[in-house]
């Protein structure tokens, strides 16, 4: 498998990812955590973990994910506040059927929900 390298600011240092990840969902798409009581909207993605390693080890060791799967950033939100999660592939589902996410900063990253996903802004995509 080809391999690539990019910098990741969060985790301050280079990570090393395959060139193409396969994901399962997209930024736009409507998630859920398969665990905790969450739900959110994906604005980022990273291929591989590429948070800090501090971040990594306050995860238990009996739960904590893979590396080498997909990250997701998320505009979060639960019943008692909102907030940005960054969650592996293997805890989140989809969960467009919910609607909108209420998160704040929603109107920042992106235009509407319909279809059961969001719209990015124009202004953020190539």
């Amino acid at each position: 498998m080809e391999r690539a390298q990019f910098f990741s600011a969060q985790a301050g240092r280079t990570i090393e990812a395959p060139r193409r990840a396969k994901t399962r969902f997209a930024i736009g798409d409507v998630v859920k955590h398969k665990v905790f009581d969450f739900r959110g909207v994906i604005f980022d993605i990273d291929p591989v973990f590429a948070n800090s390693e501090e971040w990594y080890a306050a995860i238990p060791e009996d739960i904590r994910p893979d590396r080498d799967q997909p990250f997701y950033h998320l505009l979060a939100e639960s019943d008692e506040n909102s907030y940005v999660a960054y969650v592996s592939q293997q805890n989140l589902l989809n969960d467009a059927v919910s609607g909108p996410v209420e998160h704040p900063d929603v109107h920042i990253y992106f235009q509407q929900f319909e279809s059961g996903r969001y719209r990015m802004r124009r202004s953020l995509t190539h």
